[in-house]
């Protein structure tokens, strides 16, 4: 989209809205400048151009109602570019944040509505290539910013154990399809959750990654240091593998550095967890007003039922755990406006592989349909404006500052143990709110489950959440957090659980689909 020249009233505007003090005189000056600087630009487009890929005529389709009873896709399509490879023979869907070059893409929103990208993403490119089968994009909250299932623009997503129930967010297209046996794993993103929530709730396991080892490339940013993609599966042996074939670095992603190559974290699930160290955090336990006492003694249980498997479990204290979720509620904020809103997903100033189009289209969505938004974001979108206006981003910067704190307590505690445990999240899944609820029922829907979640991505460290109780009740989730890139090791815990219990439960639509 080339940038035309300025007028002088554009410029006056500008120099206004700065205090810059030019006179028209002056003005006529600068405006000259620009037109001669904009050369510059007109000839890095071109550069772009000529360089950039057109997007793949891909078959795609929206899905019929008849086909998403739960509301969890956003759209179909049928790509598969192998016949072999570790996930052949399997079926998946990618979570609507991340690009599938030529198929549509709208992150749950009206801002982005009618994007279609030129590019798969990283992780796109790499299930493909391992013979994975991608039967289309899942739902997911408008912009991602909710841990419900309530405000996706395409409307509400149902969990498969009771339909009357948000199925989590943000990613809860792609935990209602794995749970309701619609494919065997998903992509999903997560910034304070999103991939954990849906896993919880909808009754299969998720992991959220140390922080890079998964490349974000291609998928819509919130705030880079807390972006995240990962895997959810119905079992550990499949989360494995898919783990295996998404991990990794790519060259275009910064957030990666230091992430490892070439695991195989298959490998090794089933020896065992003979000696190893579980610390159960208090604090992740009995929140005021929040938790379920019935969910909280389920994970109490489910934590030291590992020592069935030889492991030693311990009770014990970390004080900052409370506090991370302030740290994240200021950098998520501030961050989420500043990059995702102000910025059009990608923001700038660092290096890494940027969506242009994408970024051009969500400004005109912006411009055209703020009012779209869900309440949410709105909300978001007052508070850091407020902030920022009193702070000027210092208030970003103390939560930035401050977050080792809450990284230091983590790594001490993990000196002590090789895992930490607490609920994933305080209660079950609630029901989902009328569309007409009004808005702090709405907004306190939306973001209310995040208290152990939150710390994870704050620190960046692994954390996979596991079902600990489901069959006839809704399905509570138990964290297993560890040090940064320990993932073979939580994974080994996940399925010494697995193991123990004798498998995770089905879903009943997953039952009558697969058994």
């Amino acid at each position: 989209m080339p940038v035309p020249a300025p007028e002088l009233d554009d410029l006056a505007t500008i120099s206004q809205r700065w205090g810059l003090d030019i006179d028209d005189s002056d003005l006529a000056v600068f405006k000259a400048l620009i037109e001669g600087a904009l050369g510059a630009y007109q000839h890095v487009d071109a550069m772009y151009e000529a360089s950039a890929p057109d997007a793949p005529q891909r078959p795609n389709r929206r899905p019929a109602d008849a086909d998403n009873q739960l509301g969890a896709w956003y759209w179909h399509c049928d790509l598969q570019e192998s016949d072999s490879g570790p996930l052949a023979g399997r079926t998946v869907a990618v979570k609507d944040n991340t690009a599938v070059a030529g198929v549509p893409m709208m992150n749950g929103s009206r801002i982005l509505e009618g994007y279609v990208p030129r590019r798969d993403a990283t992780v796109v490119t790499r299930i493909l290539e391992a013979g994975g089968r991608i039967l289309g994009k899942s739902a997911c909250e408008d912009l991602c910013f909710s841990g419900a299932s309530h405000t996706c623009a395409t409307g509400v997503i149902r969990n498969p154990w009771d339909t009357a129930r948000t199925s989590g967010g943000s990613s809860g297209g792609s935990g209602a399809l794995v749970a309701a046996g619609e494919v065997d794993m998903a992509i999903a993103g997560d910034q304070g959750g999103s991939i954990r929530m849906p896993s919880a709730w909808c009754g299969v396991v998720g992991l959220k990654p140390t922080f890079g080892l998964v490349p974000y490339t291609g998928a819509y940013p919130i705030e880079s240091t807390i972006d995240h993609l990962g895997p959810i599966a119905r079992n550990i042996s499949d989360l494995a593998a898919f783990l295996t074939v998404i991990a990794g670095p790519d060259g275009n992603d910064p957030r990666q550095a230091g992430a490892p190559s070439g695991i195989d974290y298959a490998a090794g699930i089933d020896d065992g967890i003979e000696g190893l160290r579980v610390g159960v955090v208090a604090e992740g336990f009995g929140f005021e007003g929040l938790s379920d006492p019935d969910s909280d003694a389920k994970v109490e249980a489910a934590a030291h039922r590992l020592a069935d498997a030889g492991a030693v479990v311990e009770r014990i204290s970390i004080p900052e755990h409370l506090d991370a979720l302030h740290v994240w509620n200021v950098i998520a904020t501030d961050g989420a406006m500043w990059q995702m809103i102000r910025g059009n997903g990608y923001g700038m100033n660092y290096r890494g592989l940027f969506d242009p189009e994408l970024m051009e289209h969500t400004m005109r969505g912006w411009r055209a349909g703020a009012h779209e938004t869900s309440h949410t974001l709105k909300f978001v979108m007052l508070c850091a404006e407020h902030v920022f206006g009193h702070s000027g981003g210092g208030s970003y910067a103390r939560a930035s500052n401050v977050r080792a704190q809450i990284s230091a307590a983590v790594e001490d505690a993990l000196h002590r143990c090789d895992v930490l445990c607490y609920p994933t999240l305080p209660f079950p899944a609630k029901e989902i709110p009328a569309a007409d609820a009004p808005v702090d029922e709405y907004v306190a829907r939306a973001l209310e489950m995040i208290p152990n979640t939150a710390v994870s991505n704050v620190t960046g460290n692994p954390d996979l959440t596991i079902p600990v109780a489901g069959g006839d009740g809704m399905p509570v989730g138990m964290s297993i957090v560890g040090g940064r890139w320990s993932e073979p090791v939580l994974l080994r815990v996940g399925r010494a659980y697995e193991r123990l219990v004798g498998g995770f439960a089905l879903s009943p639509m997953a039952a009558a689909r697969l058994e």
